[in-house]
């Protein structure tokens, strides 16, 4: 009971919140319609239960008017049944996706919130392929949580209807103890007694099973998410010849999926034993129970088989944890996934409120740099006590030895750096733009890749070309509506001139490039350059590189420099230097 106790508290933090969101008031009426058909499917077994007492005894008494007039009823029975089984079926997959897209939503924009998606990724723990938790692990909690729900919801309700039903038919059995026990409503107690029993070995049998479906979903992931970034970097390791090493990494992460699918084959494999011996035992259970009263002559054929259909019902329903033990293993292993994943996005939120790297506006209007401190995840500290300030119409190059810590000053600037303390103030107004080292490029048509992360739509077509063209990629410019992978269709080189077309496109006040020419030639490096001099005059331009040749494109130099194995600081060059 604590166990459960435990699982559905957590499952109502999961559910709660779409059930009190702005979509409510239609998943709650789609609930309802829902829980109606289901409560009319079971009055229909209800009927149909009463049905075969007549039935039988229609047979019995050899009653041919009878047995017609009979077949004719359950026609009607069974295509109302029909009826209400489709809709409920129909109805509840429509909440179900309703609901889903719902969560979708909510856990995309908590994830992409604040940059909360890259500051998980630097930290881990337990949030391993969010993606997955995302796409498949809402889609099974979804599906379980109303399954599960409106199963348990029709369980209670078919035992309530049937228990009168089953208590009136048992009649009274004495045991023989000492003078003798009259036990009343006999058949109802051994339908509890016999699901009891049932329920109390399957859970001690099937416990395991959360746990191995929890690992299974994460092996499974992991599996998937490493032919994922193989597929996405299948020039490396053709370069490299690491067809060997890839093969070997597969076999690993399969290794665990099979692995584990073992475990979870012998675990189900013994409950299977039980649940289904349990499930072929009640077929006859109740005829036995009954059958002395029947070979006694206190009731007829049609009383016996709707006293066993009404005990099937009652054991069906107490028996509901038995039959969905495997379902609802799975769903908690969804449950606790999807709950690691809130805890990691909530603290990730919190470690962003308390962060020592603070963020404001500086009412000069400059980039300005006051005491910062940059220490890596672990704690070791990178740089220390960084102080500078950058006016609008700069043109500066921060510049330093490969690992000294510029990308990381660099994401400290653009603000996704979480770990250090100290203060890094932006302009206020106007549009600032960071190209990285190594372009995002989405997937879809060129027009977005180039306009990215402005809409299409906001930029014409003759713009985007005549960027294109600046860049040295006129050969693009008619395949501007094209739909590809150009992150694997452009070279490194290709994609490092895509960015500088967007920067021709957007034409920030303040744009910050990070190693952003180091797959393209000096050539073009000083064409690119010289490009943002004459399209973008007015933007102050600050540059993370080592290259000596960027220099010249650049009035300031800020050089990172390394204390033996202590923590970085940068220092301006002098003029000239």
């Amino acid at each position: 009971m604590t166990r459960l106790r435990e699982m559905l508290r957590d499952a109502w933090t999961l559910i709660r919140p779409y059930w009190f969101s702005e979509d409510r008031w239609a998943g709650r009426g789609l609930l309802l319609v829902v829980v109606v058909l289901n409560l009319f499917i079971v009055f229909i077994n209800v009927l149909l239960n009463k049905w075969y007492n007549l039935f039988y005894n229609s047979l019995q008494d050899k009653d041919v008017a009878a047995f017609g007039s009979l077949l004719l009823r359950f026609s009607w029975l069974a295509g109302l049944y029909i009826v209400a089984a489709v809709y409920q079926i129909y109805l509840n997959q429509m909440l179900q996706i309703r609901w889903r897209r719902w969560l979708t939503d909510r856990y995309l924009g908590a994830w992409l919130a604040d940059g909360s998606y890259y500051r998980m990724q630097l930290t881990a723990g337990e949030t391993d392929n969010p993606d997955q938790r995302i796409s498949d692990d809402l889609r099974l909690f979804v599906t379980g949580a109303l399954t599960l729900g409106i199963g348990g919801m029709r369980a209670v309700v078919t035992l309530v209807s049937f228990l009168g039903i089953l208590w009136g038919l048992s009649g009274s059995v004495t045991l023989p103890i000492g003078p003798g026990v009259t036990l009343p409503g006999y058949m109802v107690w051994a339908a509890l007694a016999y699901a009891i029993a049932g329920t109390w070995l399957t859970n001690l049998i099937g416990r395991p099973l959360v746990r191995l479906n929890f690992n299974q979903q994460r092996y499974e992931a992991d599996f998937r998410f490493g032919l994922v970034r193989f597929r996405e970097n299948a020039e490396g390791v053709a370069l490299y010849r690491g067809e060997a090493d890839e093969m070997r990494n597969f076999r690993e992460r399969f290794g665990a999926v099979v692995g584990n699918w073992w475990d979870i084959m012998r675990q189900q494999k013994r409950l299977t034993w039980f649940t289904a011996g349990y499930g072929q035992a009640a077929i006859i259970f109740p005829i036995l129970v009954a059958a002395p009263r029947y070979f006694r002559g206190e009731i007829p054929l049609g009383a016996l088989m709707q006293t066993s259909q009404a005990f099937g019902q009652v054991q069906d329903s107490l028996s509901f944890i038995i039959t969905s033990y495997t379902d609802i293993a799975e769903w908690r292993a969804v449950v606790l996934r999807l709950l690691g994943f809130e805890r990691a996005l909530a603290r990730v939120r919190a470690d962003a409120a308390i962060e020592g790297v603070r963020h404001g506006a500086d009412v000069a209007g400059r980039v300005n740099l006051d005491g910062v401190t940059l220490v890596l995840p672990g704690g070791r500290p990178l740089m220390e006590n960084v102080s500078f300030a950058i006016r609008p119409g700069d043109t500066a190059l921060i510049s330093g030895p490969s690992g000294a810590g510029k990308s990381t000053l660099f994401r400290a600037i653009a603000g996704i750096w979480p770990f250090g303390r100290g203060d890094v103030n932006l302009p206020p107004a106007g549009r600032v733009l960071f190209l990285p080292q190594k372009p995002y490029l989405p997937i879809g048509t060129l027009r977005e890749v180039v306009s990215y992360p402005t809409p299409p739509a906001g930029v014409a077509d003759a713009e985007l070309a005549e960027a294109l063209t600046a860049v040295g990629l006129p050969e693009l410019t008619a395949r501007l509506g094209e739909s590809a992978h150009w992150a694997q269709a452009l070279s490194p080189g290709e994609q490092q001139r895509i960015a500088f077309a967007r920067a021709l496109v957007q034409k920030p006040d303040w744009l910050f490039l990070d190693e952003a020419t180091s797959a393209v030639d000096e050539q073009t490096e000083a064409t690119l350059y010289g490009l943002l001099r004459q399209r973008l005059p007015g933007t102050t331009v600050v540059s993370v590189g080592h290259r000596s040749t960027l220099r010249a494109f650049h009035a300031r130099r800020l050089v990172v420099t390394l204390n033996g194995t202590g923590p970085a600081t940068v220092v301006e060059a002098a003029a000239g230097a």
